[in-house]
């Protein structure tokens, strides 16, 4: 069952979050040649992994809507902006190798990162005083 957080800000920031997963999740298939050049050249397999995190954007980004998954579904999406960091540090150490793309969105990237995970984070986190409201909701 579908639900959501009762303050506006989390609820709103939770949603956005879910909305942004699933839509990156599903750029990496729509525009995969971008998320495969932007992999570092030590790690095999580019286009699997290109699309192996495109499933885990998916999923965490509609896991997070459900309240049973939605802690894990935060720490997993977390873990795999954890991941894909290597390839904005790669983009940052080499941007010659992206010419098309604006210096700002390089080193932009970085410290979006860790703003990503810290937004995953707190929107995924339970209100305080949650599980004693819905108890008392149930009758209990």
């Amino acid at each position: 069952m579908l639900e959501l957080p009762q303050r506006m800000g989390k609820r709103v920031g939770l949603l956005l979050l879910a909305v942004f997963f699933v839509g990156a999740g599903v750029s990496h298939f729509v525009n995969a040649e971008f998320f495969v050049a932007i992999m570092p050249p030590y790690l095999p397999a580019h286009l699997e992994l290109v699309y192996l995190s495109g499933v885990f954007e998916i999923v965490g980004g509609g896991a997070v809507l459900l309240p049973a998954l939605r802690s894990l579904a935060g720490w997993g999406l977390i873990l795999l902006l954890i991941a894909v960091y290597p390839a904005n540090i790669h983009m940052a150490l080499h941007p010659e190798l992206f010419p098309d793309t604006p210096p700002m969105a390089i080193y932009g990237r970085l410290p979006f990162q860790l703003l990503f995970i810290l937004w995953a984070w707190w929107a995924t986190r339970p209100e305080p005083g949650a599980s004693t409201t819905r108890a008392r909701s149930a009758g209990l």
